[in-house]
């Protein structure tokens, strides 16, 4: 692992849809459980949007909110200004995680070392987008599949992304 290795996570679909009115798409156990255990005892870094929408401050980890209001408070959590001071306040965290929105994932791609992504195996009615990245910049790494069964309606797969060297 490199000295601090910036991760983006998020769960999205085959367009790269990752939500719709401030909420996720989806609900899938095996993927909030994997968000859980790797997010765990780390820093979240988040944009306001992402944080409102949370029905609590995410336990065992550190909350860190990118706000543009210098007013906005955010209670149990950090407010910063921007993506820099939120790695800044991340800096003890070998590895702080980017948990969204869509702007926050498009900084993120300019700095993140690793992406750990859920592909859903749907197109959903999103109104929030994962940016496109190239596979010049990020190298599949690992796959994990899980196909729809009659236990798990939604088939998905997990995808490691690495930057290139």
């Amino acid at each position: 692992m490199n000295e601090k290795e910036i991760t983006i996570i998020a769960a999205l679909d085959r367009n790269r849809g990752l939500g719709k009115n401030n909420e996720l798409l989806w609900h899938i156990p095996e993927d909030l459980k994997r968000f859980k255990a790797l997010t765990s005892n780390h820093c979240v870094i988040m944009g306001r949007k992402t944080f409102e929408s949370l029905p609590f401050v995410l336990p065992k980890r550190t909350n860190i909110v990118i706000s543009r209001n210098p007013e906005y408070s955010a209670p149990g959590a950090q407010v910063v200004p921007d993506l820099a001071t939120a790695l800044e306040v991340a800096k003890d965290d070998p590895q702080p995680f980017i948990i969204g929105g869509g702007q926050i994932y498009q900084l993120a791609l300019e700095v993140a070392h690793r992406m750990e992504l859920t592909w859903i195996d749907e197109v959903a009615d999103a109104d929030t987008y994962f940016p496109e990245f190239s596979s010049d910049v990020w190298k599949l790494t690992d796959t994990e599949s899980y196909p729809n069964n009659d236990s798990r309606p939604l088939g998905f797969t997990f995808k490691t992304y690495k930057r290139h060297e």
